[in-house]
C-alpha cells in the first residue's frame, strides 16, 4: 500500500488571489486601522491624517511581504521587543582585584612528591610497548594469511 507524502509543506497556501491568509489579514488590518485614523483625524487636518496613515501602511506592508534573512518581519519585531523589554543577564563582568596571598594554602616545594623514571625503567617500558605493538601486528598478519 502506497501513501502520498506531502510536498512543499513550508509554503503557505494562496487563499485570496496571490495572497496567503496571513498576508491578507495583515493588509486588511492595516487598511482598517488606516480607515479608522482617516475617519477620526481627517476632520482636524487631512495632512495630519495622511502622516498618521503612512507608518501604519508601511508596517502592514512590511508585515505582509518583507523578510529578513528568510525570516518573516513579525519574528524580527518580536525578537526586537523581547530584547528591549526583557531582562538582560550579564554573565561576566571584569572586576579589578589585587591578588592576595593566603597563608598555608600552598605547600612547600620540598614536601611535594614528584615520581621519576630511571633509565632502566624507561627502557623496559618502551621495550614492552614495542613488543606488544609488534605482537598485535603479527596476530593481524597471521589472521589475514589464514583468511586467504
Amino acid at each position: 500500500m502506497r501513501f502520498q507524502v506531502p510536498q512543499f509543506i513550508e509554503v503557505e497556501d494562496k487563499i485570496f488571489g496571490p495572497l496567503t491568509i496571513r498576508q491578507f489579514v495583515y493588509l486588511a488590518g492595516g487598511g482598517g486601522l488606516g480607515f479608522v485614523i482617516y475617519t477620526y483625524v481627517s476632520p482636524i487636518s487631512f495632512i495630519l491624517a495622511i502622516l498618521c496613515i503612512i507608518p501604519v501602511a508601511a508596517l502592514a506592508i512590511s508585515l505582509a511581504f518583507y523578510k529578513v534573512n528568510n525570516q518573516p518581519f513579525i519574528n524580527i519585531l518580536e525578537s526586537g521587543f523581547k530584547f528591549l523589554f526583557g531582562a538582560k543577564l550579564y554573565i561576566w563582568k571584569k572586576q579589578d582585584r589585587k591578588p592576595q596571598a593566603e597563608k598555608g594554602a600552598a605547600p612547600e616545594p620540598s614536601s611535594l612528591f614528584v615520581p621519576k623514571l630511571s633509565d632502566s625503567k624507561l627502557k623496559d617500558l618502551t621495550w614492552s610497548l614495542d613488543i606488544n605493538d609488534n605482537a598485535a601486528l603479527g596476530v593481524k598478519e597471521s589472521m589475514n594469511k589464514n583468511s586467504r
